[in-house]
C-alpha cells in the first residue's frame, strides 16, 4: 500500500485554508473489532458501534485483509444476493475478481474499484483468483455499503469497474500528501464513480510530519477510516491509529496530521475519506438488503427464494480452494 503513486510535486494542488474557515472535530473515535467473513477472510468492522445517523448515507463497511495468504489459505465469498443500496470494492493490494447476475464483472487490483449498484437486486460473487489462491500473497482491500434513498431502491442494477489510473489525483498545499479521489469531488477535482447518493470517497497518504486540509462541503457528514498509521484529525488534533474511526463534526475544513515517527510497517498514514449527503429515509437492514420498513425486507427475501433476484450464470465463478480440491 499504496497502490496508486504519483509524485505530488506535479500534481494540483488543494487550496490552502482561508482564516474565516472552520476546521471539523472529532464527535467519536470507535476502533473496529476484528472478524471473519465469506468463507473465511479475515475483516475490521469499521463502523460497528456507530449510530446509523452519524454514517447516513453509508451502512457497513469492512477492512478486509491486510494479510499475508499462505498458499491455498485465500478465500471470498460464494454467490449471495443484494437489493437496496451499492457495493463499493476499492483494492488496495492484491486481486479479487467480481461477477453478477447482471453480466457486470472483472478483476480488480492496483487501486480500482467495482462499484455495484444493487438497486432492485442482483446476484453477486467476489473471490480471489486462482492464482492468488495457489500461490499465496497479500490481500487487502475495502468493502462499502452506499445507501440508496427509497425513490431508487428499485431501480435497474448497474455495475461500474473503475480502474486505478482513472482516480482523480491531488497534492495538499505544502505536497506532503497525496489524495486519490474515487468518487465525488474535492476543492472542484472529481472522481470516476458516478453514485446515486451525493458523496466523495478519497483515500489519502499522509507521510510523517506533514499534515492534510481539505476544503469539505458543509452539506455533507465527513468520516475518517485510518487504514495504516497513526496520527491526528481534526482541529482539536484528536489521535488515531490503524484501524479506527472519526466521525467529524460540522465545519468548512477536514484535517489530517501524520505522526512524525510511523512504523516500518506502516511508513505513513494512510486513510480512507468518506462524506455524504445525509438521506434522512429510515434504515431497516438485514443481512444483505438494506430497505426502508420491514415490510420491503421481506419481500425482498420472498423475491431471492423465487429467483427473482437473478440467477447464477451457468458458466459463474466459484469459489476456488486450491490445486487438489
Amino acid at each position: 500500500m499504496p497502490a496508486v503513486t504519483a509524485d505530488t510535486l506535479t500534481l494540483p494542488r488543494l487550496t490552502a485554508a482561508r482564516p474565516e474557515e472552520t476546521e471539523r472535530a472529532a464527535r467519536t473515535v470507535t476502533t473496529a473489532p476484528s472478524s471473519f467473513e465469506g468463507e473465511g477472510f479475515p475483516v475490521r468492522r469499521a463502523f460497528a458501534g456507530v449510530p446509523l445517523e452519524l454514517l447516513d448515507p453509508f451502512v457497513h463497511m469492512d477492512q478486509m485483509g491486510e494479510v499475508e495468504y499462505a498458499p491455498g489459505e485465500a478465500r471470498g465469498t460464494d454467490w449471495h444476493p443484494h437489493r437496496g443500496f451499492e457495493t463499493v470494492t476499492y483494492m488496495l493490494d492484491g486481486r479479487f475478481q467480481h461477477q453478477d447476475s447482471q453480466g457486470g464483472g472483472g478483476m480488480i487490483f492496483d487501486g480500482a474499484t467495482q462499484w455495484m449498484t444493487a438497486g432492485s437486486g442482483v446476484l453477486h460473487i467476489e473471490t480471489p483468483p486462482a492464482e492468488l489462491v495457489d500461490a499465496g500473497g497479500l490481500f487487502h482491500g475495502i468493502q462499502l455499503w452506499v445507501n440508496l434513498p427509497a425513490r431508487d431502491k428499485m431501480i435497474a442494477p448497474r455495475y461500474q469497474s473503475l480502474d486505478g489510473g482513472r482516480v482523480g489525483l491531488l497534492a495538499s498545499a505544502d505536497a506532503g500528501a497525496l489524495v486519490r479521489v474515487i468518487a465525488g469531488e474535492i476543492d472542484g477535482h472529481a472522481g470516476p464513480g458516478s453514485t446515486h447518493s451525493p458523496i466523495t470517497m478519497a483515500h489519502a497518504t499522509v507521510t510523517p510530519g506533514e499534515r492534510l486540509s481539505l476544503p469539505w462541503r458543509k452539506d455533507f457528514n465527513s468520516l475518517v477510516y485510518v487504514l495504516a498509521g497513526r496520527g491526528t484529525v481534526g482541529g482539536d488534533a484528536r489521535p488515531v491509529h490503524k484501524g479506527q474511526l472519526a466521525v467529524m463534526g460540522a465545519g468548512d475544513r477536514l484535517t489530517i496530521a501524520a505522526d512524525a515517527v510511523q512504523s516500518g510497517k506502516e511508513p505513513a498514514l494512510e486513510v480512507l475519506l468518506l462524506g455524504g449527503r445525509p438521506i434522512g429515509d429510515p434504515v431497516v437492514q438485514y443481512g444483505p438488503f438494506v430497505m426502508n420498513t420491514r415490510a420491503e425486507i421481506m419481500a425482498a427475501f420472498e423475491d431471492f427464494q423465487h429467483g427473482r433476484l437473478g440467477q447464477v450464470p451457468v458458466d459463474g465463478l466459484r469459489p476456488y480452494h486450491g490445486r487438489g480440491h
